[in-house]
């Protein structure tokens, strides 16, 4: 169980996994519950490196301890993730077969089980890349959502992608080789000003690179830290204010 006065900012001095595993249905997913009873949780959307990966069940065990039952479901349902010995030439013939936006079933899955299993009555949702996208796909399509955080990943190519259900958070880094500022501005700012009927939040971190928000402290580079520990704080803030 994770202890809520240990993460205040997410550092650690070790990091060792506080959840388990557990089988739902046709997926396995990672589990970490706060040290009190709450209704509350949050599922966490891996990115391309998936639900096993360090970094992501770091920060389940981070939101967990803020007093949120905090979930990350194997999305990819047990094929591989990508590997980083993998060659970055094959990434499009990998996304083919790794839809962001074919994650509804899952999602469904995880939420009966949260509702049923564990209590909970308001659910949040936080995705890193690949699982930013799928968030901002799922807030386009699931009402039981009640917020959302996407860090780092959009849809870029449906017409619907700014009717957004429930309030969501758009976080980026300034010098991300995958998103550029044009693009968070012109196609997702603009746009949202303009269609976007429920609360939302668009923020660009200085400096930042693509998947900046989810390191360990050891990982971290000092000038960086202040801006990963922000971007930490904004996402907790933005779920507990609207679940």
């Amino acid at each position: 169980m994770a202890d809520p006065f240990l993460y205040d900012t997410g550092e650690r001095t070790q990091y060792g996994c506080l959840g388990h595993e557990v089988q739902i249905e046709h997926i396995k997913a990672y589990v970490c519950r706060p040290s009190f009873f709450t209704d509350k949780a949050v599922i966490v959307i891996h990115d391309i490196f998936g639900w096993l990966f360090p970094d992501i069940r770091y920060i389940v065990d981070l939101i967990a301890g803020h007093g949120y039952i905090t979930i990350c479901p194997d999305f990819f349902k047990g094929t591989d993730p990508w590997k980083t010995t993998d060659h970055w030439a094959d990434f499009a013939d990998w996304m083919k077969d790794h839809d962001p936006t074919k994650v509804d079933k899952e999602a469904d899955v995880v939420l009966k089980y949260l509702k049923e299993q564990c209590g909970a009555k308001k659910i949040g949702i936080v995705g890193f890349s690949w699982g930013g996208m799928a968030v901002h796909h799922l807030m386009l399509k699931n009402p039981q959502l009640t917020a959302g955080v996407s860090l780092y990943g959009i849809i870029r190519d449906s017409e619907e992608r700014y009717n957004l259900l429930n309030p969501t958070f758009f976080i980026f880094g300034e010098k991300d080789h995958t998103i550029s500022y044009d693009q968070v501005s012109c196609c997702t700012g603009t746009k949202l000003k303009q269609y976007c009927k429920v609360a939302y939040k668009l923020k660009v971190y200085p400096g930042q690179v693509h998947g900046f928000a989810q390191l360990k402290p050891e990982d971290m580079k000092p000038d960086d830290k202040p801006y990963i520990e922000e971007a930490r704080r904004d996402m907790i803030d933005w779920i507990k204010m609207f679940t």
